[in-house]
């Protein structure tokens, strides 16, 4: 329990465990079910709001319920990473901008795009879907992280991230994938594996490029794997319930 305890510390505002770096390599296996519990959260949010206000009052809520709750630290991420890739030509120079505090251009463009994609989606989601897709989506995001501090080299010495990757053992993955299946499964049939393979499919593809344009991974590109996983989940869940609708209505017992 110390060790879940410590991810809902560091991936959330919630004040469960001091965040300790030096213990904190366990605490990643159970990323995908802190996830799930700021899922159902929203959820709760949302139930509580969509009755009472407009579909994109509610989806702005949503957005910043959700940037509250994690203390941004993943869009920190990701503003970062956007200056860092798009602006350096080399990987010491990206890993260079990566440690400037400043916001530059790119992120600020970076940001701006990707709070509109999530505003947009979560105000775009149909009623028989929403309750399960906003529970889902966080959990499996998460599970796309874990699955990038398991397949790619560490770019840095140092850094909170490095604990995470130098900690990593083989249970980690299973139980987060065991996590990450249970709740898709569970919450929306056959469509919720077929979201999780895509979101090991966009976390390892976007994984790859990063590691190539860095030499390896980040804690900063942690978080925008994170950021760019939640979209995709979002984007091919309202896909697939509008275009294959009937995946979301095939159990799987």
């Amino acid at each position: 329990m110390r060790d879940l305890r410590l991810a809902v510390g560091f991936l959330t505002i919630l004040p469960f465990a001091p965040r300790d770096p030096a213990k904190m390599g366990p605490a990643r296996a159970y990323f995908p079910l802190v996830g799930l519990a700021l899922g159902g959260i929203l959820a709760v949010l949302d139930f509580a709001a969509r009755e009472a206000l407009p579909s994109p009052v509610v989806g702005a809520l949503l957005v910043v319920a959700m940037l509250v709750l994690t203390r941004a630290i993943h869009t920190e991420g990701f503003l970062d990473s956007c200056d860092a890739l798009f602006g350096g030509h080399s990987p010491e120079r990206r890993l260079e901008i990566l440690r400037d505090s400043h916001v530059g251009a790119f992120a600020v463009i970076g940001g701006a795009a990707l709070i509109l994609l999530k505003w947009s989606l979560l105000t775009s989601i149909m009623g028989d879907l929403r309750i399960g897709l906003l529970i889902v989506f966080p959990c499996l995001s998460r599970f796309g992280m874990l699955c990038n501090m398991a397949a790619f080299p560490y770019a840095r010495e140092q850094g909170l991230g490095r604990v995470f990757k130098d900690c990593a053992k083989p249970w980690h993955v299973v139980f987060g994938l065991a996590t990450a299946s249970v709740v898709g499964g569970a919450l929306l049939g056959i469509a919720g594996l077929a979201l999780l393979g895509g979101a090991i499919v966009a976390s390892l593809g976007l994984g790859r490029w990063i590691s190539g344009m860095l030499g390896g991974m980040t804690g900063d590109t942690y978080g925008a794997v994170n950021e760019l996983t939640e979209v995709t989940v979002l984007l091919l869940g309202i896909a697939l319930f509008r275009v294959i609708p009937d995946l979301y209505q095939t159990p799987l017992w």
